[in-house]
């Protein structure tokens, strides 16, 4: 999965990949020829005395660390650009992935999760990319170029040269070979911890309310604890790398010194041959350790590698006709047709045999009591899921033949859980339609029983709105929610117990207001409320997933005992009456 990330998403950067490797080429040479310039001052220079030899050996060095120095700078640069855009690139893949997920796929995976692949996955990734175009390219490079140097100066002293190495390289390996699990298990961890972290944030006044801080504090601990535990085996592991490098390679300098001060003193070598071996050996021995600290990285962007690779290659179960519908007769009749839905691994549908027709013009209640699938119906028209048997019809059509943008343009959803985006109350209501005057913005908010409090906001439609609308409260969002849907101005309005947060009066006034304002229509509410759907051209009665009831609030009283209970449960005899 690495490797299939590394071509695609680095594929459109193969020019400055080319560069940066040019670059580390020339710098890496310039870097191998100096030690045997500095060995012929020595040899040449210092030992005969030669002062011109020295100035002018010592200025090709010069010119040869500024080549070196500009070739690194350049490698560097092309290096970590390349490697930034590769993480731009691979986070937008990810993110465009996820919008096309369905409720299902999100579910599955969850927002913590990915959060972490989004953000810490992509960066691991990323990293490895910038080691490898600032560290790796010249690791090969130096190594046989080492050698090949090294050789040139001394060939009796090879073979320490061919037991290092190879000794230097098992070392680590046998270190870094079990990584990997560790790796997997503590990406895991992470997911847990940013998930009972997230659940605690966003459910502090219910940890307040029943005083739950203690076992809170001790759930995140535990999770803490393991991440901690991972983080440790892969600490200690790390923690044996530098003591085994720097013993190999002080062991090797050491014998370098010992055999090569005996070559010396038997007249087969000299001092600046010694120096620039001991330097080629060095450079050698640096190399592998480069190359094995990206044996570092590698298996945790590998287990990363594996956990963005599962997002990227999951299809959404709600997927686009091979040959969509792109025109719609603008007729704004909804039709289910015998639907059933079930949840991915469960027992029963949720829904069962739901026929039911909600014409233009018209108000269709639904109501029914807590998990009797409401909202689980209304999540069909828009595709948040597929219908598992029977159909969906919007003007006529299938949602699932429907070009999915067209069929959003045609639905404006007001959500059970109001959402507000970071911003302002003008961009959150320009959500649904980026070109709408500020007067239509107006207009939305009277009708929505929400331009009293907004004109009392400083800023008024420029008033700032934190991230989930957290500054308002619930009954303002929903009010926000409900002028977001009326700015889009769609042929179908879904309001999924759109109501609850409002009070009799605000809800009495904001229905009247609707009902001019939606006149050629499709409506459909989800209500608990009776007094909020009693006055719906049609009221759907839901019981357990089956369609128990359907007609006007007068008929149902006496046709359907459900509906009788329900309406019981909330309102007087006289009030049902009324």
């Amino acid at each position: 999965m690495l490797m299939r990330l590394l071509r695609q998403y680095l594929e459109p950067y193969r020019s400055m990949i080319i560069a940066t490797i040019v670059l580390a080429t020339l710098g890496t040479m310039g870097a191998l020829y100096l030690p045997s310039l500095n060995a012929a001052i020595i040899d040449e220079g210092v030992a005969k005395g030669d002062t011109d030899f020295i100035w002018r050996t010592g200025m090709i060095m010069l010119a040869v660390s500024a080549v070196q120095i500009v070739c690194s700078i350049g490698s560097v640069y092309f290096g970590a650009k390349t490697a930034m855009a590769f993480g731009r690139d691979l986070r937008a893949a990810i993110f465009d992935r996820v919008l096309t997920f369905s409720a299902r796929e999100l579910n599955r995976y969850g927002a913590p999760s990915l959060i972490t692949r989004n953000t810490n996955d992509v960066q691991q990734v990323q990293m490895l990319v910038v080691m490898s175009a600032t560290m790796l390219l010249s690791a090969p490079i130096t190594m046989v170029g080492g050698i090949f140097m090294a050789l040139q100066e001394d060939v009796g002293l090879s073979w320490l040269v061919v037991v290092a190495v190879p000794v230097l390289a098992g070392s680590i390996w046998l270190v870094i070979r079990k990584l990997p699990p560790l790796f997997r298990a503590m990406q895991t961890r992470v997911d847990a911890v940013n998930r009972i972290l997230r659940e605690q944030i966003t459910g502090i006044r219910v940890v307040r309310a029943f005083v739950r801080e203690p076992y809170e504090t001790a759930r995140f601990e535990r999770a803490s604890a393991e991440l901690t535990e991972s983080q440790t085996l892969v600490g200690q592991r790390f923690a044996m790398m530098f003591p085994i490098v720097m013993l190999v390679l002080n062991v090797s300098s050491v014998a370098v010194l010992w055999f090569g001060a005996h070559r010396v003193d038997a007249g087969n070598m000299q001092i600046g041959s010694l120096t620039a071996f001991l330097t080629y050996l060095i450079q050698i021995l640096m190399s592998v350790m480069m190359a094995t600290f990206l044996m570092m990285l590698l298996p945790r962007a590998m287990v990363c590698a594996e956990r963005i690779g599962e997002v990227l290659d999951t299809e959404s179960s709600v997927v686009t006709a091979a040959d969509p519908i792109s025109r719609l007769a603008q007729t704004s009749v909804v039709e289910l047709d015998h639907a059933e839905f079930t949840y991915p691994g469960a027992d029963f549908p949720v829904l069962r045999d739901i026929s039911f027709t909600a014409q233009a013009g018209e108000t269709t209640a639904i109501v029914g009591s807590t998990g009797a699938g409401k909202t689980t119906l209304i999540s069909l028209l828009p595709r948040l899921f597929d219908a598992t048997g029977g159909s969906v019809r919007v003007d006529g059509a299938d949602v699932r033949e429907i070009e999915p943008e067209l069929l959003w343009s045609k639905i404006g959803l007001v959500p059970q859980k109001p959402f507000l985006f970071t911003g302002t109350v003008a961009s959150n209501l320009r959500y649904g339609n980026p070109d709408a005057t500020d007067e239509e913005l107006w207009h939305a908010l009277r009708i929505a029983q929400a331009s009293d409090f907004v004109g009392a906001m400083p800023g008024q439609l420029d008033a700032p709105i934190a991230q989930g609308g957290t500054n308002v409260s619930g009954g303002q969002r929903q009010r926000l929610s409900i002028a977001r849907a009326l700015v889009k101005r769609p042929e179908i309005y879904v309001f999924d117990d759109s109501f609850s947060a409002l009070d009799v009066a605000t809800d009495a006034r904001l229905r009247a207001a609707l009902r001019t304002e939606t006149t050629d229509a499709c409506v459909i509410i989800v209500a608990q409320r009776v007094a909020t759907i009693r006055d719906a051209d049609k009221i759907l009665v839901l019981d357990d997933g089956e369609l128990v009831g359907s007609g006007s609030h007068d008929d149902l009283l006496i046709s359907c005992a459900t509906y009788a209970e329900i309406v019981d449960s909330q309102l007087s005899a006289a009030e049902a009456a009324a």
